[in-house]
């Protein structure tokens, strides 16, 4: 994958021996749509037929639409959802051309004029220029000096939506209007919502998503949708944006205002035809092709994508871009000139502000005598409503529950007889099961309507020797977009595979570049005696270049075995933790100073306000871990910032233990049973910085109120009466919502002390990198962690006890290396930011 580093400062150009005897094709637009039918066109042997340059608006390769408001939510990094690095480019001999714009079309002597100057001839045109946010009309949109005002996004760009998020992590914004109820709309106000912003969705329609559904399946979609904090207007209209020149609220039509700081425009998109209405193309609604998707009266021009107009209609969706892209290549290469494309039935499967949504065909009946069979259970978020007519199924939506999507999808695309008894329809009584639903897909269905692969492509991987789910994902791209179709994606592998899928070997590997699980690379390590990253590699993958996405992994591995036996080596670690501060958005550091259990005292107050005041610290933020960050500050400041505040390190960063919350506890609060406040301190000391597969959060409550939150940590503590501790493992509160379940009670917070190191041991020794207690403790089970950790079922309760004390033992503060960096450039800026691993958070 590439990343947002690898912008090209003009082009990447590949030339091929032989380029000047080969037809010049040029493509406007370098979207889904336009290197889709690239790549078409190269799987039909386009190279040898064609010298290929791309025009493309943004300065990226090609990336993957549908999975930007993943990107938003922070589920995926934008590196992540690119199609064509700007390295296949250059493979495949394509003369790119990234943040040009192509703005005229000179058909008579075929000529592309672009923003840049250059005029680029052409034999053969493809124009795929896609489509923009529609921005409706509404007051108070541009500021006095035309400008847009600041506040408002559309959705549409990964710049749009880098803004989004550098936008809604501020900490004065703290509301969002989402002007529109449609996919886009509702994924926008999901993903800013895990920024912790209120969002209201405005929407003219009188319910949800009322392109893909009706009224009865968009009220189910709305209660799951408030079900997530996500407030929803529908019915009306947004007249106009407040604030003068930056957004303060918007203006409804016969409602009161809502005040907000900023306002993401997601109501709809419109078909970028300005290049063609210039050139003198045909246009109407978008510009119009013929059936082998060339432009109407022109030989030698075609059009793709979501710009098209085909018999009158223009797709949305990208499964239709998929079947034009393949019509366009079969003629353009002349692999099948008799290829028509002759519309598209759209069948929609999604997942939807987290929410599973199936659509096609009509919404309800539009005939007397057409059947409609509708499930509706609103406490569960589920909906159904399935339309026949003469016995055929025309339309259907399915909401919360998708399993019978794939027999749906090809009795509407075959019009299959159904069963007599139409609940078969939406239960499994009486229709085929899964497998057989699969066996009776047609080899042209759409098994990944993201990245527009069909049945016939997977099992196309799998016959030719793929026997793996992960193999045929990766090299088909099926599973890779929403993630909704990966149950049919492994039915189809499954299927066609005979049932002898072969399991991933790399799904059980500790970090990807050792090919071990962690037991056998444990007992390797110890058996041959590492004590560093590097020696690691050297010993465990001779030959292979050191993997930057498995050094984080390894480095804490080593230290959580070997204590003050590790070698310590920079390259091994991550940003945060060779500076031992959080890095932010822009390149500088937050520093969080430790604050055991949350008290503090007059002196270290006065301390960093101080240290704030000289450092002209531009953010002073109290954290939900009760400590406070000082955000802002550069690299090259952090030795005399930790200098001046003389206090150790919060561990606000890295894969470690971080912070026990605690309330006040029974010496203040009149409700208190237990003394939380000691009890945490006296935890946070001995356990500070330890080394973990993923972060650690506790907390400590004085009573079953509960007002630490200790029910969701990844271990928690509550006082109950009779002077007893419950001590609770796997609990969550992020991303994720989990209860913890309950290890123990105890009578003695000494025991609190040794059971939760021990659980901790337990839990560094056998987890998956990255894998957060939350999906650790269900995964081994509760039952079997109490008999291990409390009752001592293995006998290795003190192996478990000594080991966490060694790592007791070997605690340095971080900070000691201030006066000393193990390296000249340890706290030195160097510009511009080298571009690091991304780091998945769980």
């Amino acid at each position: 994958m590439t990343s947002l580093a690898e912008r090209p400062q003009a082009r990447t150009q590949g030339r091929k021996p032989g380029a000047e005897t080969r037809r010049r094709l040029v493509v406007i637009g370098n979207g889904m749509a336009g290197a889709r039918a690239v790549e078409e066109i190269l799987a039909r042997g386009g190279a040898d037929q064609f010298s290929i340059t791309m025009f493309g608006d943004e300065p990226y390769g090609n990336y993957n639409r549908i999975m930007l408001s993943h990107v938003l939510s922070g589920e995926e990094s934008d590196a992540d959802i690119f199609l064509n690095a700007l390295s296949w480019y250059q493979e495949n001999g394509i003369d790119l051309h990234a943040g040009v714009r192509a703005e005229r079309i000179d058909k008579a002597t075929k000529h592309v004029f672009s923003n840049d100057g250059r005029v680029t001839p052409y034999d053969v045109l493809i124009i795929a220029t896609g489509s923009s946010s529609h921005m409706p009309p509404m007051d108070g949109l541009y500021t006095p000096g035309g400008s847009v005002k600041h506040g408002i996004f559309g959705f549409r760009t990964i710049d749009d939506t880098r803004k989004m998020v550098a936008h809604a992590q501020q900490e004065h914004h703290r509301r969002a209007v989402v002007i529109g109820g449609g996919l886009l709309g509702l994924e926008a106000a999901y993903g800013l919502r895990s920024h912790g912003i209120e969002v209201e969705v405005v929407h003219s329609a009188g319910h949800l998503m009322s392109a893909q559904m009706g009224p009865d399946g968009g009220a189910v979609l709305r209660r799951s949708v408030e079900a997530l904090g996500i407030g929803v207007h529908t019915g009306s209209r947004t007249t106009g944006i407040l604030g003068a020149d930056r957004v303060t609220g918007v203006s409804l039509r016969d409602r009161p205002d809502i005040e907000c700081d900023m306002v993401v425009v997601a109501a709809g998109i419109r078909p970028n035809v300005d290049l063609a209405v210039l050139s003198g193309l045909p246009v109407e609604r978008a510009i119009v092709v013929d059936d082998q998707l060339r432009v109407q009266d022109e030989d030698f021009i075609y059009a793709v994508g979501e710009c098209v107009q085909h018999r009158g209609q223009v797709y949305g969706l990208v499964a239709p871009l998929w079947e034009q892209a393949v019509v366009l290549a079969n003629h353009v290469t002349g692999a099948d000139p008799t290829s028509a494309y002759l519309g598209s039935r759209t069948a929609t499967k999604l997942k939807v502000a987290g929410v599973e949504v199936a659509s096609m065909g009509l919404q309800g009946p539009e005939r007397d005598t057409d059947e409609h069979i509708v499930f509706s259970e609103p406490s569960r978020g589920i909906f159904k409503s399935i339309v026949v007519r003469d016995n055929k199924m025309v339309g259907a939506t399915l909401l919360g529950d998708s399993r019978k999507v794939a027999f749906l999808t090809q009795a509407y695309d075959r019009g299959m007889p159904l069963p007599a008894e139409r609940i078969g329809l939406m239960f499994d009584l009486g229709t085929p099961g899964e497998d057989v639903g699969v066996a009776e897909l047609d080899d042209d269905a759409q098994v990944c309507n993201c990245n527009g692969v069909s049945k016939k492509a997977l099992v196309g991987v799998v016959k030719a020797g793929c026997n793996s789910l992960a193999g045929a994902m990766d090299a088909t791209r099926a599973g890779k977009g929403c993630g909704s179709c990966k149950l049919l994606v492994k039915q189809v592998v499954e299927w066609a595979a005979d049932g002898a899928v072969e399991e991933d070997p790399a799904a059980s590997h500790y970090v990807p570049g050792i090919p071990l699980d962690k037991a056998a690379l444990m007992a390797e390590i110890r058996k041959r005696g590492l004590r560093s990253v590097s020696s690691v590699f050297q010993a465990l993958a001779p030959g292979s270049a050191e993997d930057a996405k498995s050094k984080m992994g390894l480095a804490s591995l080593l230290k959580m075995m070997l204590a003050d036996q590790y070698i310590d080596e920079r390259d091994a670690r991550f940003i945060n933790d060779r500076v031992h501060a959080n890095i932010q958005r822009d390149g500088t550091f937050s520093v969080v100073p430790q604050m055991k259990g949350g008290v503090t005292s007059v002196q270290q107050l006065r301390r960093i306000a101080d240290v704030a005041e000289k450092h002209k610290v531009p953010l002073i933020k109290l954290t939900g871990g009760q400590r406070i960050d000082l955000l802002g500050i550069p690299k090259e400041d952090l030795p005399q910032v930790w200098a001046d505040l003389d206090m150790p390190s919060g561990y606000a960063y890295g894969k470690s233990f971080r912070t026990v919350k605690t309330c006040v506890g029974k010496d203040f609060c009149r409700y208190g049973t237990g003394d939380s406040t000691r009890l945490g301190i006296e935890i946070e000391s001995r356990f500070q910085g330890i080394e973990a597969p993923a972060k650690l959060k506790l907390a400590v409550s004085g009573c079953p109120r509960n007002c630490a939150e200790s029910l969701v940590k990844d271990v928690g503590v509550v006082a109950v009466e009779g002077g007893r501790w419950e001590i609770y493992i796997g609990g969550a509160a992020g991303a994720h919502i989990r209860k913890g379940d309950l290890l123990a009670t105890v009578d003695d917070p000494e025991e609190v002390k040794v059971l939760t190191g021990r659980f901790m041991q337990y839990y560094r020794e056998r987890a998956n990198w990255l894998e957060r207690t939350y999906a650790f403790v269900p995964r081994v089970g509760i039952e079997h962690l109490r008999a291990v950790i409390v009752e001592d079922a293995e006998g290795i309760a003190g192996q478990l006890d000594a080991a966490i004390q060694a790592t007791v033992d070997a605690y340095v503060d971080p900070w000691s290396e201030r006066n000393d960096p193990l390296t000249p450039g340890q706290f030195r800026t160097s510009l511009p930011l080298t571009v690091l691993p991304q780091v998945p958070v769980r």
